[in-house]
């Protein structure tokens, strides 16, 4: 097995990294996790979906969008994923789950490249990126040749915010979403987003630690900025939403972001289902070549995917 630990950047102090140094670290990463090396690690796409790069025209830029396609022909239902990462990550670290997802439902998936954080650029960007994606997707739903009432939204830790945000937008705009996935959601953005008793006993995970997501939080909500209209976890109005499979890996420091998330959803009338997978790291889905766990929330992903997104 290739040793892709030696490929990666070391990372950055987290309190004192400069824009620069954040730049290239996120380069020499992102390009590690888009590697073929990488597979070793975030799994081998199924060859029952195509994928490719394409071009979105949305209001002031153009953005990347990673589409997987099944071999079947016809017109399908739409997933409108996004990858994790907030100021690294890119789609091509989700085409295991993704590709399975649509070779198996089938389904036309669309993965978001959104615009990465950085000292110029706060989560709202990254926010409008998926909005304005799916948005684009359903005004274009013939084109892209999908049922746009047959539509769900699928995010993974920063991206699980940016899709329950999606989700709230669209109940707003009169857009009948049928779902909503969100894995390791970090939907909470305010100053007590480490405050959680999950983030007091997982603080230093290999794969997210309370500096980080301190940095993480300090990029996501620029001085001036209400942090609650960005943190799903505050929001008024969480009633009436696409029904939610919240899943939580429990050796997370934000594993309470989707458990309180889910209480307030189930509370709000919303249905919600909370699925934990115990001892699984936070980014445990995109990395099914050591995370086993990620196997069977593939599968029920997959499965709630099915059921909801049905004829």
């Amino acid at each position: 097995m290739t040793d892709i630990t030696a490929m990666r950047p070391a990372e950055p102090d987290w309190s004192t990294v400069t824009a620069e140094e954040l730049i290239a670290f996120r380069d020499a990463e992102n390009r590690v996790r888009a590697s073929t090396a990488a597979r070793v690690v975030t799994g081998e796409p199924d060859p029952g979906a195509a994928i490719g790069w394409q071009q979105v025209a949305l209001p002031g830029r153009e953005l990347p969008v990673r589409v997987y396609r099944p071999s079947v022909a016809g017109v399908l239902p739409l997933v409108v994923h996004v990858h994790g990462g907030a100021f690294v990550g890119t789609a091509v670290q989700s085409d295991w789950v993704n590709s399975h997802l649509a070779a198996l439902l089938p389904a036309v998936v669309v993965s978001v490249e959104h615009r990465l954080l950085d000292f110029e650029t706060p989560l709202s960007a990254a926010v409008d990126d998926g909005w304005d994606v799916l948005r684009h997707v359903l005004e274009h739903a013939g084109t892209w040749g999908v049922d746009p009432a047959r539509v769900a939204v699928f995010g993974e830790s920063c991206g699980g915010l940016i899709g329950a945000l999606a989700a709230i937008r669209a109940r707003r705009a009169g857009l009948g979403l049928r779902a909503q996935v969100l894995v390791n959601p970090a939907v909470d953005v305010t100053s007590t987003a480490w405050t959680y008793d999950s983030a007091t006993r997982y603080a230093t995970t290999p794969t997210l630690s309370v500096p980080l997501l301190r940095f993480f939080q300090r990029l996501a909500v620029p001085e001036g900025a209400d942090a609650r209209a960005l943190s799903p976890l505050h929001a008024d109005g969480l009633d009436g939403l696409a029904p939610a499979l919240v899943v939580v890996p429990t050796a997370d420091p934000i594993a309470d972001h989707g458990r309180r998330y889910a209480e307030r959803l189930q509370a709000a009338g919303t249905p919600a289902r909370l699925s934990e997978y115990p001892e699984a790291g936070h980014a445990f889905l995109s990395m099914p070549g050591m995370a086993p766990q990620a196997t069977p929330a593939r599968a029920e992903i997959l499965a709630f995917l099915r059921e909801s997104l049905g004829g």
